[in-house]
Formats: structure tokens, sequence, C-alpha cells
């Protein structure tokens, strides 16, 4: 067929969107797309319409049983992570197969590991197959924040499109199919390192789409008006001396003109929200900040927010350590975040990194986050994957490992004073990517290759 008469491609109301229930990388990922998902009646459980392909309704029993042998393997191994001796040498057994190899010298990456030869020999004895059967009644494109299902969708002769968004600044080669030169599913790319990597797997370049990890709507709002004004009032609490504020003036002008924080009628004291991830590792360092800065809170000057997300076991630990401390009833100047579902824990969290200063957490995948203009304090790494995301925080500007979180009331107003985090929270908001949820919906409902400009900052 000649491009002249070529047929324009179709123009659709809304996509698959599919994730796992698996920790909360992948449904962060997918969560900010819930406005174009589609969900079949018959597997609709969920009130945003996304489909987890580990848990939708009429899974087969023997798709259940493989999907949560890899889960419960990862949640255990990644609790026992402080364990001395055992703990670390399991963890390393199952970060090893996981790894990421160094990106120099550039070389063809596309020989498949054991991991995948591993997946695709389950996939080839049916798994999946009742998923896509599900979905090929009416083939939708599919936007999937985990690679399984892409290959899922392609292996089982899938009749739509396949979109494969990636969750970290970096990649394994578990990310990438069988035979990658042939293959025929598209990534979403967030930055250009996973871009060339992809390249060195294997994937043509003309399949992958730079365009940012996709943040919260709710977060942006239309023309960043959301954004700017949480950013505007941010700047207000991690400058206290006014000294960044005082440098940078022509440009804060520039982007703030129309957003400045209405600070005596709604503003807020220092806020810190600490966020452990979805194994529930790391929660006793909360509690160290939480005494740490405890005069602080006392005094009204600090609010600190520990995120328990949707474990009951984080949440009572942390309302146990609360009440231990006598600071339970400090008028919300502690707030534990508790929820039963990931869709209400995702709605909750986003609203409450409206009146966030300092988002303090490992490098997950809310590393991108820095995009939102909120400055990230890094708690130790669990994985290499995050050891690339500390790395690519370093380089946006926009994360900085902790010091000792015992004497947090001291190094922490040291960066205060000195303006730094306040340069740090300006750095993620100019050059992170933050409209990648445009980006994905242009291309998959509309067919237009929307992607990053600036992509040498990435």
């Amino acid at each position: 067929m000649s491009i002249k008469n070529k047929k324009p491609r179709q123009i659709y109301d809304g996509a698959y969107i599919i994730t796992v229930d698996m920790g909360y990388g992948h449904q962060r990922a997918s969560y900010p797309l819930k406005d174009i998902a589609i969900c079949p009646p018959e597997m609709d459980m969920a009130e945003n319409k996304i489909i987890t392909a580990n848990n939708y309704p009429g899974i087969p029993k023997a798709d259940r049983r493989r999907w949560e042998g890899g889960r419960s393997i990862y949640e255990t191994v990644s609790r026992m992570f402080k364990l001395p001796f055992i703990g670390k040498i399991l963890f390393g057994i199952m970060d090893y197969i996981q790894r990421i190899e160094p990106f120099y010298p550039r070389r063809d990456l596309s020989r498949a590991t054991s991991q995948v030869r591993q997946q695709y020999s389950m996939i080839h004895r049916g798994w999946g197959k009742d998923l896509i059967n599900r979905l090929n009644k009416k083939p939708l494109p599919i936007v999937t924040s985990f690679f399984t299902i892409a290959f899922f969708a392609e292996e089982h002769d899938y009749e739509g499109e396949i979109y494969c968004l990636c969750t970290d600044t970096d990649i394994s080669r578990a990310w990438v199919p069988m035979n990658p030169k042939e293959s025929r599913i598209k990534y979403f790319a967030p930055n250009k390192r996973v871009k060339d990597r992809l390249i060195l797997y294997g994937i043509n370049k003309n399949n992958i789409f730079v365009t940012g990890f996709p943040l919260p709507k709710e977060n942006l709002g239309t023309n960043l008006k959301i954004l700017k004004k949480s950013l505007s009032c941010r700047l207000d609490n991690l400058d206290p001396g006014g000294k960044y504020r005082q440098k940078y003036k022509k440009t804060l002008d520039h982007y703030f003109k129309d957003s400045q924080c209405a600070r005596y009628k709604n503003g807020h004291s220092l806020t810190i929200t600490f966020a452990v991830g979805g194994a529930g590792a790391q929660r006793d360092i909360g509690i160290t900040i939480l005494d740490s800065l405890h005069d602080y809170i006392d005094k009204g000057l600090v609010r600190l927010n520990l995120v328990a997300g949707v474990r009951n076991d984080v949440f009572k630990y942390y309302e146990d350590e609360v009440k231990k401390l006598h600071l339970d009833t400090h008028n919300g100047h502690v707030h534990i975040l508790y929820a039963e579902t990931k869709d209400e824990y995702f709605k909750k969290f986003n609203e409450l990194l409206l009146t966030t200063d300092i988002l303090w957490t490992k490098p997950s995948e809310l590393s991108f986050y820095v995009g939102l203009g909120i400055p990230i304090i890094m708690a130790p790494t669990i994985g290499s994957q995050e050891e690339f995301n500390k790395a690519w925080l370093h380089q946006i500007g926009s994360g900085f490992e902790q010091e000792n979180p015992k004497y947090t009331n001291e190094w922490l107003f040291d960066w205060l004073h000195s303006g730094w985090l306040a340069r740090a929270a300006m750095e993620g908001f100019l050059d992170a990517p933050r409209n990648g949820v445009y980006h994905i919906e242009d291309i998959v409902l509309r067919g237009k290759r929307s992607e990053i400009e600036d992509l040498h900052f990435l």
C-alpha cells in the first residue's frame, strides 16, 4: 500500500490499562491513566476501570498460582532485607537475577536472560491466555506497566496495539521480549537513558517514545496551575531565610507571577512526608525522624506525614509508636496515611503531596515525582534499579541522600537555611519530565508521536 493511500490510524476513546498488584510501582504508574481506562464488564471490579492482571474476576487458578508465587517471594525477600547475613544473601540473589548491566561500553545486549526464557516457557504453556482472549473480544490498545503483560499480548496473538510503560530511570533485560528485533511491542520511556537501553536490547527505535513518567493530573492542573500554586507555597517553607528567592527572583517571577501563595490565609508549617515501599521495609526510619523532630512538632513548626499505604501492620506500628511519644493529640501535626485499597491510597497520597514540602523515601518510582517540584530526601536503596534512580536524582539535582535520621533536627535545618532544598525543588520543576500522562494519551488515543522535546536534560 502506498503512503498516499495508507489507511488513517484509528482514533480511540479509551484503552485497556493493565497493571499488576505487586508493591506500589506498577500500579502507581498506571493510576494517572485512569481517565482513559476501559474495562470489559465481566472484569470490572475497580472504580477506575484499571485491570489488575494477577487479580481479575474469573482469573484461572493456574494463572493466579503463577502470579502469587512471584509476588510472595518478592515481598518476603524485601522484608527480610535487613536481617543479618541470610536476609542480605537472599535479597542479593533476587537482585542479581534482576540486575541491570553496565551501560558502557555500548554493545549488543539483545540476548534473552534466563528470567525471560523462564517466563516465555510458562506463557507457551498458557499463562495469560485467558486474559488476552477476554480482551480480544474488543481489541482496544493495551497500555501495561508490567512487561509480562506485553509478552502475554504478543505471544497470544492480541489483535490490538501493545504499549509497555517503563517505571524506572533504567531497566533490565527482563523488560524486553525473547526476540526484540521482531517484536511489535511499543515502549513508553521515562527518560532518554531508557530509550538508549531499549535500543541496546534490540528494540526498534521507532517503537520507543520518550514520554516521561505519568504524574497525576490532579497534581498538575490545567496549564500547571495547581503545580505552580503548590510549588510557590513550598518555596516559602523551603527557603525560610529567603536566600534562594532573592538570588533567583527574576526566574521565580517569570514562572510564578500569577501563582503566589496566600501564605497567611491557607499556608502550612514545614511538612515532611515519609513514605515506605509496598513491602513495608524501612518503617523504623519514620519513627526515628519523628523522635528527632519531636520538639519542632510540639511547637507546631513541623508537620510529619507517615505513609503506611495499604499495610495495616505498618499503620498499627506507627500508631503505637506515635502514642509512645505522646504525639497522638497534636492537632494534625502528625498524620498517618492508611487506606484499605490501592486506589484509595493513591488518591489520598496525591492529595497529601499538594501540601508536602519534602518527600522522604527510597528512590523508587517516586523519584519521578520531583517533576512536581518536590525535593526528595533519599532513604537507603533496596535493589539495583534504585541505585540507578538515585544516580538520576543526583544528576537532576532534586534528590539528596539522608544523613543520620537520628540527627534530623540538626542537618535538616542547615539544609533549609542554605536554600539548598528550595533549589532542589526548582531543579525538579525545571528539568524533570512531568507531562508523561498527556504524551501517552496523545500516542495511544490519537496516534500522534508525542514526546519530550528537551531530551538533553534527561
